[in-house]
């Protein structure tokens, strides 16, 4: 009984091993959005590309630019973000993976959702220490926290997609691989296979990051409204493969 139940378990892993077909790119684009309008709104707090907040906090010290506290307190915010990922699919590790994955998106979304509303409160923000602004921004940075997680947790996303300097650092190889002389046949088809994987998350995220732009000048706050719609679908498709796979 106890070895069906470790085979069933392993049958299990290897299930949600691949991510849904688009789902890296749909998170991608949920990140460079979600980062973008962080950005412009509170006073270049990165929310997603949290350790960028190290350089602002440098230019900062220097004398250049503001909102120093927020982003400081990004960091913490960011990585609590993660433990509390951590922690909820620690308590839900005997149930089955579509209940993990959706209860991780089900934790952004409302993450997410509360950063849309602290800072549909805030407004008009105009100073970068103010309660609410800090509230908004380090909201926004807990759930791009939980999205990094989610990959690692739940071994869903194959690649990074919330930072793309990896990404592009291994496309920019495998493109030279293609045309390079020496590349064996191979080793073409390797670096094809690769940049099919890493190339949709970098296009994504640059999409993303100009929507996340139009979004805030044109609907300020409520421009969030379409990375949590984006969320909840792809959170939905993604419970109901995972959930097919344990049945198998």
């Amino acid at each position: 009984m106890q070895q069906a139940a470790i085979e069933v378990g392993s049958a299990s892993a290897k299930a949600a091993l691949e991510p849904l077909r688009g789902e890296n790119a749909v998170l991608a684009f949920v990140a460079g959005y979600v980062d973008t309008l962080g950005f412009v709104a509170l006073f270049g707090l990165f929310t997603a590309h949290v350790t960028g907040n190290f350089i602002l906090i440098g230019s900062g010290l220097a004398g250049a630019g503001s909102g120093l506290l927020i982003k400081w307190l990004a960091f913490p915010a960011f990585v609590a973000g993660i433990v509390g990922a951590r922690l909820l699919d620690d308590r839900l590790r005997q149930r089955a993976h579509g209940v993990r994955v959706g209860a991780l998106y089900f934790l952004q979304i409302v993450l997410l959702a509360a950063f849309m509303g602290a800072g549909l409160f805030a407004v008009p923000i105009v100073n970068a220490d103010a309660p609410l602004t800090i509230a908004c921004g380090l909201l926004g940075a807990a759930s791009m926290g939980v999205q990094n997680a989610h990959g690692r947790l739940t071994a869903r996303s194959v690649v990074a997609n919330t930072v793309m300097t990896g990404n592009v650092t291994q496309a920019v190889i495998d493109v030279f691989d293609l045309f390079a002389l020496g590349t064996s046949e191979a080793e073409r088809a390797l670096a094809r296979g690769r940049l099919a994987t890493t190339l949709p998350p970098v296009l994504a995220f640059a999409a993303g990051a100009g929507a996340g732009a139009a979004g805030w000048l044109a609907a300020s706050f409520w421009a969030l409204l379409l990375p949590l719609a984006l969320l909840a679908l792809v959170a939905t498709l993604a419970c109901r493969k995972a959930d097919s796979k344990d049945t198998l």
